[in-house]
């Protein structure tokens, strides 16, 4: 069949997925409504296109921390890619190398940071950080990124603990014997119980910082209240996110919540935003709102599961295309166009 849209990506995985792998990817908290509604937002979002303007040239550029990306999509932290394509994370950073644009790589992965580095030589990669019960885990995680080149460090702030996913419940979920979480192995062994520090505070920015140059960028900011910490905090970046709905069921929509962190931070640092993007109007929108580049998460382990890295690709050119033409039909001929003027909240 014809790959033309993000949705086709989604079917295929989900007809071609194990049960169980697909239902750990799809999964939400709860009643699942903050992930739907991360999607269902973007309805109520119009634009206010502008006509005749010359959009023969387009550039659809931008810039990351100060590095420039092909086009304002990233991929997300998200686990377990051996789970939707056996090479797993080293497809993903082929792909993003090839499409030029950024790889978040998660403490979960299932190849070792040296693996996912050497695949993708020279691609913009940062590293998505949890906070272990064992810091001395956590300390040498961050400082083997840092050794391999990594650009970034991206702190998850909303999993003190994990969210409740009733299938992954009812699957008894667990990753299938031959796979490993490569990077902690040795920490399972120290730490039987939950690794995860549900006491990490702000404060543990200051001692991240301590231990590397890198710069920080915290994920999972959802209120100006929080996002004027981070500012004050110091951190470089800030990733609007729920994660995926999967954590806290009945927050709100990560582009709903964009306008509120934009307007608390004012600038000082750059805002990005993950959840709920499925076509390259969505990505308009986002900009148009104040992010500076959005990150996706599930269809890049939907494009995984069709083709490997070629399926990614596939996900990332046609979010690509979407975008540019998005733009030239609202009439902005490069990213630095786009603004609040672009758009307007309906009521459906």
């Amino acid at each position: 069949m014809a790959m033309v849209c993000l949705s086709d990506f989604e079917a295929y995985a989900k007809k071609y997925l194990p049960k169980i792998a697909w239902d750990f990817f799809a999964a939400g908290a709860d009643d699942c409504s903050t992930r739907d509604e991360n999607i269902l937002a973007y309805k109520r979002i119009r634009f206010r296109p502008r006509m005749l303007r010359d959009v023969s040239i387009m550039d659809i550029r931008t810039k990351l921390l100060g590095t420039e990306i092909s086009f304002p999509v990233g991929i997300a932290p998200t686990g377990f890619h051996q789970l939707a394509w056996p090479e797993g994370e080293k497809s993903t950073a082929r792909a993003a190398k090839a499409m030029n644009t950024c790889y978040i790589i998660s403490t979960y992965s299932t190849c070792t940071l040296e693996e996912i580095s050497a695949a993708a030589p020279g691609g913009l990669q940062w590293f998505q950080l949890y906070i272990h019960r064992n810091r001395a885990v956590s300390q040498k995680l961050v400082q083997r990124a840092e050794a391999l080149g990594f650009q970034g460090l991206v702190l998850t702030a909303d999993l003190p603990y994990t969210g409740k996913r009733r299938d992954d419940v009812r699957n008894g979920f667990r990753l299938p014997p031959h796979m490993k979480l490569k990077n902690l192995e040795e920490a399972f062994e120290v730490c039987k119980m939950s690794l995860l520090d549900p006491s990490v505070t702000w404060n543990d920015i200051y001692w991240l910082r301590s231990l590397t140059h890198l710069p920080i960028i915290i994920k999972g900011i959802l209120t100006k209240e929080d996002a004027e910490l981070a500012v004050r905090h110091g951190v470089q970046g800030i990733i609007v996110s729920n994660h995926g709905g999967r954590q806290l069921d009945g927050g709100p929509a990560t582009i709903d919540a964009l306008v509120e962190v934009v307007e608390a931070v004012q600038g000082r640092v750059e805002v990005y935003l993950d959840g709920g993007i499925r076509k390259g109007s969505d990505i308009l929108k986002a900009l148009a709102l104040g992010a500076k580049c959005v990150f996706i998460g599930r269809p890049a382990l939907w494009g995984l599961a069709y083709k490997g890295e070629e399926g990614l690709q596939d996900v990332l050119r046609i979010l690509q295309d979407e975008f540019r033409l998005s733009m030239a039909l609202a009439g902005c001929a490069s990213v630095s166009e786009i603004g609040r003027h672009l758009v307007q909240f309906s009521k459906l």
